[in-house]
């Protein structure tokens, strides 16, 4: 299992292959990306292993075996997803055999909300920090805090589950409206690729849920159980459970894009009544969310360790780790 010396000093590196043919392979017992070109094979990067925390591939690659091998021996965690950021494979040899954790997680009552209610306070709270830190002070951005805010204090009595969603849905509904109303707001509505603005928060939303998943199976959880998003058919419950606190960094890194013009609704052409972004930008918004959220890896990974140790160690919800934006 990883330490926080390890995720501070390793990388994860993700690899674009999207325009061109590439291949990873090992070469003298270090990680080789190599590029196809058409005229000739071109090395792009070569690293020791040992400096790898995951590898996350957006599109198609050939991979090795040797390479397989390595990242075994290594620890290194694989990702690989289509185009569209749809995950196609998932690899990681770290702690699978993690039988009592497992145990646990079945064993927790369904009606058991004290951690989701911290999780979902969480997300509140750093949603808070983000409207405080637009520094407006329009009529939208007040009420939204002023909603956040009495929103926390409510969350203390919550003894129902379907209150806690209600309580958590109306705030996200409020905060987007408030958050990116410079933006042209129209309402989120996920997958239905109706604006650039939703498709935007889909593909960075998407990048943190892989991004989150990578830490999370470091420690042998089983993803599909959750504390808050309840079982369901291939639902990673756990993995959207876990990915709640963290949505404000692609929250902010939307906005802050868009305020800066790196991203623009020329990005994105219509095809059949849906927005689709063109093949030529994919990579500069990848960029964009990949590097905000690798300045925050060991953050992240602190915050899934505690968690792991807390939920193994049996404590009590208010022991249980908060990520502050």
């Amino acid at each position: 299992m990883f330490t926080n010396k390890d995720v501070e000093t390793r990388t994860v590196f993700v690899i674009n292959c999207l325009q061109h043919e590439r291949k990873l392979k090992v070469e003298n017992g270090e990680f080789l990306l190599e590029e196809n070109t058409g005229n000739a094979v071109k090395k792009l990067t070569k690293f020791p292993f040992q400096k790898i925390l995951a590898l996350l591939v957006i599109g198609h690659i050939t991979i090795t075996t040797p390479l397989i091998e390595k990242c075994k021996r290594y620890g290194v965690a694989l990702v690989v997803v289509k185009p569209n950021l749809r995950p196609v494979f998932y690899w990681a040899d770290s702690a699978e055999g993690n039988f009592l954790l497992r145990k646990r997680q079945h064993e927790l009552k369904p009606d058991d909300i004290s951690v989701a209610k911290i999780i979902v306070r969480n997300k509140i709270e750093n949603q808070l920090l983000c409207l405080r830190k637009t520094r407006r002070k329009d009529e939208l951005v007040k009420g939204a805090i002023l909603q956040c805010s009495e929103s926390i204090s409510q969350l203390e009595n919550v003894s129902d589950y379907y209150m806690l969603m209600g309580i958590e849905g109306a705030v996200s509904k409020t905060f987007f409206a408030a958050y990116f109303s410079n933006l042209k707001w129209k309402g989120r509505k996920p997958r239905t690729r109706c604006d650039a603005i939703n498709v935007t928060l889909d593909i960075g939303y998407t990048i943190l849920f892989n991004f989150i998943e990578c830490f999370v199976r470091m420690f042998g959880f089983d993803v599909y159980v959750g504390v808050y998003h309840r079982l369901w058919f291939k639902r990673k419950s756990l993995i959207c459970d876990l990915e709640e606190p963290f949505r404000c960094i692609i929250d902010h890194a939307v906005l802050l894009a868009y305020n800066r013009k790196q991203f623009s609704e020329k990005d994105f052409e219509k095809v059949k009544s849906e927005y689709r972004l063109k093949k030529d930008e994919t990579a500069k918004y990848y960029n964009v969310f990949c590097d905000a959220l690798i300045k925050r890896k060991t953050d992240i990974f602190k915050f899934m360790q505690s968690y792991y140790r807390c939920f193994m160690g049996a404590k009590p919800a208010s022991a249980y780790p908060k990520f502050i934006m």
